[in-house]
């Protein structure tokens, strides 16, 4: 019962995980559009470390390269430590780790091809004025550091018994992921995407659960809809459009999780160890709600040791630094260069063509070119789309993009240095999938308010 829990434990659940709901759930306007203050928080920083940041981010990624180096020729102990955590990885990822590098280089020091130099790839990752990578250390101080608010004082326990009904029929997650869900929605996929990671780490969420909340729920921000509707154009229709994401990405979150490629990941802990779905059920002598205050207060009550979790916080800021930055570094780079320098996207989008010319949406063939190169960024499919006449045309090409929501620059990237069971293959394959399912609802919505 409730009753034995002390009032500091009661403090520990009620506060801290109001103060985590206002800083990663509540949009508020400051004049910029809508955002949660975490992201206020971290854009305030990057605007007073402009000047430095892009160099900070290179040295970063040297000493993960380095660091991951040495650790191949130092023995692995049998306890795991703070070393082993930020540096022991395996060739493949050292060696992405040595292309951010590389590819900072080439960028900063304005040395090599064009397509590594240029702003539209490398810069559009490291240039210190609003950068991904660079805004990513940013966001990632502040969340690495708070998100045990959300995490670690019984929110998700206390609201996943009350969800489990509506989460697990429709979605196969746990209740407790309304709350991840709700982040990634009112605030930002990233932030979305490192607390997923984190409850996967913690056993919370099974294998499969973990990357179908990553690749289903992390939808991109208001404000950068907005950006996606300015480029292309369309600001006047941001009700539809907006409204036409929340529908088209709920649908596809009852569909990809009981289709290949997320069907087919193993149902398991990170482990290995078969989960405990049966702790989800309520027991007898409780209601959802009370069983999940007692959830809460038990989640609050191992966690009374606030230094243990601020030095845990510091220890997931270093993680995401050293493990997750150098990544996106990489891979958004060597997509944006096939996006800008070759033909590769183009090329797969030609099959999308006679689909959209059967579907009836205006210069299909300009259309088509859009569908795939959205993988490399998503704003891209806007820019190249910016030119087309059609309204409806452009209409549908912003809709589709924003609903593909795997991009390697930023989301794609983030997934891929976490410890998600997501490689590249099947982030493109996901993104494929979520194409071929959104086309035709996105054209048939297009083709009714057009």
């Amino acid at each position: 019962m409730t009753t034995k829990f002390t009032p500091y434990t009661w403090f520990l659940f009620i506060v801290l995980s109001v103060v985590g709901i206002f800083l990663f759930i509540t949009p508020i306007d400051l004049g910029e559009g809508l955002k949660v203050p975490i992201a206020i928080l971290a854009n305030t920083l990057s605007a007073n470390v402009v000047s430095f940041i892009h160099w900070f981010a290179f040295i970063v990624f040297i000493i993960a390269a380095i660091g991951s180096i040495i650790m191949h020729f130092i023995p692995a102990k049998n306890e795991r430590t703070l070393m082993d955590s930020l540096f022991r990885v395996h060739w493949f990822w050292t060696t992405m780790r040595i292309l951010a590098v590389i590819f900072a280089a080439m960028y900063l020091f304005q040395i090599g091809p064009e397509a590594f130099t240029s702003d539209y790839t490398s810069g559009l990752l490291l240039t210190p004025d609003g950068g991904l990578v660079t805004m990513m250390f940013s966001l990632f101080l502040f969340a690495g550091l708070l998100l045990p608010l959300l995490t670690d004082f019984g929110l998700l326990e206390f609201f996943g018994s009350m969800m489990v009904k509506i989460m697990r029929p429709l979605f196969l997650i746990p209740g407790r992921a309304a709350i991840d869900c709700l982040a990634s929605f009112v605030g930002d996929g990233t932030i979305g995407v490192l607390l997923t990671n984190r409850q996967y780490e913690e056993r919370n969420y099974t294998a499969r659960e973990a990357a179908t909340i990553a690749t289903t729920f992390s939808v991109v921000s208001i404000t950068f809809c907005f950006v996606v509707l300015e480029t292309i154009d369309m600001s006047n229709y941001f009700v539809q459009f907006y409204l036409t994401v929340i529908f088209v990405s709920i649908v596809l979150a009852v569909i990809m999780p009981r289709v290949f490629p997320l069907s087919r990941i193993a149902d398991t802990n990170i482990d290995g160890t078969e989960p405990d779905k049966k702790s989800e059920d309520v027991p007898e002598g409780f209601n959802v709600f009370s069983f999940g205050l007692k959830n809460a207060l038990e989640k609050a009550e191992s966690n009374k040791n606030l230094g243990q979790v601020i030095g845990s916080g510091f220890k997931n800021v270093l993680e995401m630094w050293f493990a997750i930055t150098p990544i996106i570094m990489a891979f958004g780079t060597i997509a944006l260069v096939l996006a800008e320098y070759t033909s590769v996207f183009k090329i797969l989008g030609l099959p999308f063509e006679p689909i959209l010319a059967l579907l009836q949406i205006p210069e299909a063939g300009a259309a088509a070119q859009t569908m795939i190169v959205g993988f490399a960024d998503m704003l891209l499919p806007s820019v190249l789309g910016a030119g087309i006449e059609s309204e409806m045309t452009r209409f549908f090409i912003a809709t589709v993009s924003v609903t593909q929501l795997i991009y390697m620059s930023e989301v794609g990237g983030l997934i891929l240095g976490t410890k998600l069971p997501l490689n590249i293959w099947r982030l493109f394959m996901i993104f494929l999938i979520r194409t071929i399912i959104s086309i035709p609802i996105v054209a048939a919505i297009a083709h009714i308010l057009f």
